[in-house]
């Protein structure tokens, strides 16, 4: 037998707040677009909340086709070599 006093568990993070957007991982989340949308990079997860807002029932892109969409049309993808 120990004499050592029982320790409370470890807390747990609450999974259903941060499914409401009120915790510390919705508000990370929320800085890592906005970090996105200031450097222009793509963001899937983005593309998918509009198109599901904007275009129910419509088709969406897979990841890929939509990172080769996102890259073509900010490099150009229409074959010749650009200047700037």
């Amino acid at each position: 037998m120990s004499t050592q006093p029982e320790r409370a568990p470890a807390p747990v993070a609450d999974e259903a707040a941060d499914a409401g957007g009120s915790g510390w991982a919705a508000r990370w989340r929320s800085v890592c677009g906005g970090c996105r949308q200031l450097f222009g990079i793509p963001d899937y997860e983005r593309y998918l909340a509009h198109a599901a807002a904007r275009h129910p029932g419509a088709p969406v892109l897979s990841r890929e086709e939509f990172s080769k969409r996102a890259i073509d049309r900010r490099y150009g993808g229409g074959g010749g070599m650009r200047c700037c």
